[in-house]
């Protein structure tokens, strides 16, 4: 026995599929204590887009803490803070024509959700919020009441209320018309819906299952809600910050919701930070009226501004995010060609890629032989059916090619 699982609650789950001790880790690598590397295609559940310690933004971090840099500071002015909002700015709203407000609600994805729904809710006067089937979107109850998992959802240990689940892109496969369902109830006075405040949507599910939405429906959707006065949120902690190739994943749909969930990869270096912006008519709160005492984590802020001004004054990261992507499809795409009788199914968008099997025992098995064979990757969806790739987007294109060619031989060991 060692003391993880001595001290250690039972809730760790990560550590369980991936039972090594990590020391150390460099841009697409994790090493164990022994020496051996893994190649990460997991990145920090979406938190490290830009790899393990970046000698780039290392280096402003490391130059911050040498000349005693404010590290907390709540929510007062900072010089990291300035640079932080000024480039958020400068880099990324000003260049798209997006006029938002931006909110520093705490450290965590959770954090950013929850204060999305507080406001949605206080703006509109209205309780009710929709989500969709297979959505997450946190652990705490406000979160988990627009999550779909019946698992994670049953440890809240109260009935979660005040949200309603709607059916997400294809979940009737094609045999129903996109929101006819949802359309009916906004239309029908007698459909027992309360009004809605918001319908709270991921562009492509992370945790559920990597289920990317078509753009016709994400315009449909926000069509919905223009149509029908409900604020629009997209919750992008994990497909945001150039995870699906633009820097935030409704670009493709041409969308500009009313509020945006950003977190992870915000945070440029794996530093907890997360981000709300809303629209400037939608900021009514009251000073205070939503805090926490760390939503100033001012290394954050260092590494996150360094990261807007390495990967995202030009378009040369998105267009390696979508080659790289492509690359994983083709190679997904053969998998499922060479072996029709397993019914898998490529799924993804850009660097969120996924291979359903017909069981979470099988995903799991082949989780298990590409760890075996130096990979880290997790599954996801309803019954952890789909393995899920979420490689860092700094990620080599050998490294790509390595780590596709112990997917497929990890596929080959399990379905033969």
């Amino acid at each position: 026995m060692n003391v993880f699982e001595t001290l250690e609650s039972e809730v760790r789950s990560y550590s369980r599929g991936w039972p090594v001790v990590f020391d150390r880790a460099s841009g697409s690598w994790l090493y164990s204590e022994d020496g051996r590397g893994y190649l990460d295609f997991f990145a920090g559940a979406g938190a490290l887009n830009y790899g393990h310690n970046n000698p780039v933004l290392k280096q402003a971090l490391i130059d911050y803490m040498q000349r005693d840099g404010v590290t907390h500071g709540l929510d007062m002015n900072t010089v990291a803070k300035r640079d932080f909002l000024e480039s958020v700015q400068e880099i990324l709203l000003k260049p798209r024509g997006y006029d938002y407000k931006l909110m520093l609600p705490g450290p965590g994805g959770v954090n950013t959700v929850e204060a999305a729904l507080k406001l949605a809710r206080k703006v509109t006067g209205r309780e009710s919020i929709i989500n969709f089937t297979n959505a997450f979107h946190g652990m705490t109850l406000g979160a988990l009441s627009v999550t779909g998992n019946s698992m994670k959802r049953g440890g809240a240990g109260i009935p979660l209320v005040h949200a309603t689940p709607m059916p997400y892109d294809n979940y009737f496969e094609g045999q129903t018309p996109d929101f006819l369902f949802f359309e009916r109830l906004l239309e029908d006075s007698g459909s027992g819906l309360n009004e809605p405040a918001a319908v709270i949507v991921e562009t492509v599910q992370g945790e559920g299952g990597i289920n990317a939405a078509r753009v016709e429906w994400l315009q449909g959707l926000a069509e919905l809600c223009k149509q029908h006065d409900m604020l629009l949120i997209v919750d992008d902690v994990q497909m945001g910050c150039g995870r699906t190739g633009p820097f935030f994943s409704f670009e493709l749909a041409g969308l500009q919701p009313d509020i945006v969930c950003l977190s992870k990869s915000i945070g440029g270096y794996g530093l907890p930070l997360a981000v709300t912006l809303f629209k400037p008519e939608l900021d009514v709160w009251e000073p205070g009226e939503h805090n926490g005492t760390f939503r100033g984590i001012n290394p954050a802020f260092v590494a996150a501004t360094e990261a807007l001004r390495a990967y995202w004054t030009d378009d040369k990261l998105e267009k390696g995010t979508l080659a790289k992507g492509e690359q994983i499809a083709r190679v997904l795409g053969e998998l499922v060609e060479e072996f029709p009788e397993a019914s898998l199914v490529a799924k993804g968008r850009g660097l969120a890629r996924g291979l359903e099997f017909q069981s979470g025992e099988l995903a799991g098995k082949v989780a298990s032989a590409a760890f075996e064979r130096g990979l880290l990757m997790e599954t996801s969806g309803p019954d952890s059916e789909v393995v899920k790739m979420m490689p860092p987007l700094t990620i080599t294109d050998d490294e790509v090619e390595q780590g596709l060619g112990i997917i497929a031989e990890s596929v080959r060991t399990v379905l033969r």
